[in-house]
């Protein structure tokens, strides 16, 4: 069956970094544009990044532009994001997501979904 596994969250004070990871199994993982969401408590799901099929195209979302940036590994079948100078409004669990349309933007609905990792930031 098809797995993401996010992981490398954490609790760390603002202006830290942390880097998550996603490693996935079970589909065609360089069939795929890979990203990040998340999700704070009370809010709505928040696009982060997504990267496309081979790694040359980057996106980000306007809250996090210039400071995370996103990677991916297709021997790995992994999806990095690099999170710098973290603020507590970073604070949400981020999900790893694979869609395989064809569009260049990551759609809002992917295909898989991992089940998140907690990054908290404290002040």
């Amino acid at each position: 069956q098809v797995q993401l596994t996010e992981s490398g969250g954490g609790l760390v004070q603002a202006g830290s970094s942390l880097r998550l990871s996603c490693v996935t199994s079970g589909f065609a993982f360089r069939s795929y544009k890979m990203g990040w969401f998340r999700q704070a408590p009370g809010k709505e799901r928040e696009y982060v990044a997504s990267i496309s099929r081979g790694g040359h195209s980057w996106y980000f979302g306007d809250a996090v532009k210039d400071r995370f940036d996103i990677s991916r590994d297709d021997a790995k079948n992994a999806v990095y994001l690099q999170m710098n100078n973290l603020i507590p409004e970073d604070t949400a669990v981020y999900y790893c997501a694979a869609d395989r349309s064809l569009s260049s933007r990551m759609s809002t609905t992917p295909d898989y979904w991992g089940q998140g990792t907690q990054v908290t930031v404290s002040p």
